[in-house]
C-alpha cells in the first residue's frame, strides 16, 4: 500500500480552497510528512490520516509556508500522549529552525524531536524503501525528495519448479526466499524458477522549484511526479524571477521523464477558484496530468497489478 494524501495545496498565499503545502505518503502503515503548512495537523485531522505512525517530516525548503505546521503537528502529538521520537528533516538550517520552535513554544511533549540536514544526494534507509534527496532550483536552499521501494523478486514458476522435481508446499516458499533446496541430491537455485527482479513503486516530489536537470534525472520512469506548477504560461516571467515552475514546464518535463502519472501542485491564489488553465495547457503537453485538490488521495499500484 502506497497512498498519497494532499493535505495542503497552495502557493505562497493560502485561500479558502487551498492550504499551505503538506503532502502525506502513507507506506504500508508508516506515515511520512512532505513540508509542513499552517495548519497541516487539522488536515490530518480533516483527511482521517491518522498521525501517531508519523515518523519523519521532510522539508524541502524553509519558506513560511512549508514549515508553519510544525509546532502544531509537535503540539497534537504531545497530547496524544506520543513517546517515540520523530525527525524533521531539511536542507542547510534545519536544526537552526527546529531549535528556534523549541525557544519559543511550550512544547509539552515527551518524545524526542531530531533534526537532520541534508544534501542533494543523501540517502536514508528504512524498511523497505529508501528516501533520495535531489538538488532543486528555488530562491533559498533547498532539496527534492525521492521515495522508492526496493526491487521485488520475480515471479515464481510454478511449472518450472514442478518440472525439477520440487514437491509444492514448503520448498516453494524458500525458492521464493531466494533460497536454494535440495531434491532427490540434486540442488535447485532460486534463479532457476524465480522471473527477473521486479521494480519497486517510485514518487518524485519537487517542492518549490525551477525545472532543472537533476529533478528530470530523478524522475526517470516514476509512478508520479509530484511537481511545482505556481502559474501558467502567461506568467513565465514571474515564474522565472521567483524560481518557480509553469504547468507547461512541468509537463514537458514529465513527458521528457517518461513519468506515469504528473500531479501539478503548489498553485497560486489566482487560481483558487478555477485551476483548469494550468491542467489545460500541462495536457496539451503530457496527457497523464491532474492538478492537485486538498484532501485530494490516491494510492500508487504496482505496475504489474
Amino acid at each position: 500500500m502506497l497512498i498519497v494524501t494532499f493535505l495542503g495545496t497552495a502557493g505562497s498565499l493560502p485561500t479558502p480552497e487551498r492550504n499551505p503545502s503538506a503532502i502525506l505518503v502513507n507506506r504500508e502503515g508508516d506515515l511520512i510528512l512532505f513540508d509542513c503548512g499552517e495548519g497541516t495537523q487539522r488536515q490530518m485531522m480533516r483527511a482521517r490520516t491518522g498521525m501517531m505512525r508519523l515518523n519523519y517530516i521532510f522539508l524541502t525548503h524553509l519558506h513560511a509556508d512549508h514549515i508553519l505546521g510544525i509546532p502544531g503537528i509537535l503540539e497534537t502529538l504531545a497530547f496524544q500522549g506520543r513517546v517515540e521520537p520523530i525527525t524533521i528533516a531539511g536542507p542547510i538550517h534545519t536544526r537552526r529552525l527546529v531549535e528556534c520552535f523549541k525557544s519559543v513554544c511550550y512544547f509539552s511533549r515527551n518524545f524526542e524531536v531530531t533534526a537532520l540536514e541534508l544534501q542533494p544526494g543523501d540517502v536514508l534507509k528504512m524498511k523497505g524503501y529508501q528516501v533520495r534527496t535531489i538538488e532543486t532550483h528555488h530562491s533559498v536552499p533547498s532539496l527534492g525528495y525521492i521515495l522508492e521501494e526496493d526491487r521485488r523478486p520475480g515471479r515464481f514458476d510454478r511449472n518450472a519448479a514442478i518440472s525439477l522435481g520440487v514437491p509444492p508446499g514448503p520448498l516453494f516458499g524458500r525458492l521464493q526466499r531466494g533460497q536454494e533446496v535440495v531434491v532427490e541430491g540434486r540442488t535447485i537455485q532460486p534463479q532457476q524458477v524465480m522471473g527477473p527482479e521486479r521494480p519497486g513503486r517510485k514518487l518524485v516530489y519537487t517542492g518549490d522549484t525551477r525545472p532543472c536537470r537533476p529533478v528530470e534525472l530523478a524522475s526517470r520512469a516514476a509512478d508520479l511526479l509530484i511537481h511545482d506548477s505556481t502559474l501558467a504560461s502567461d506568467m513565465a516571467d514571474w515564474a522565472l524571477e521567483t524560481k518557480h515552475s509553469t504547468a507547461k514546464e512541468a509537463a514537458e518535463l514529465a513527458r521528457r521523464a517518461g513519468v506515469r502519472h504528473l500531479i501539478l501542485t503548489h498553485i497560486s491564489s489566482r487560481y483558487s477558484e478555477d485551476s483548469s488553465p494550468l491542467l489545460n495547457e500541462a495536457r496539451s503537453v503530457f496527457h497523464r496530468t491532474d492538478v492537485a485538490e486538498d484532501l485530494m488521495s490516491l494510492e500508487i499500484r504496482l505496475r504489474d497489478e
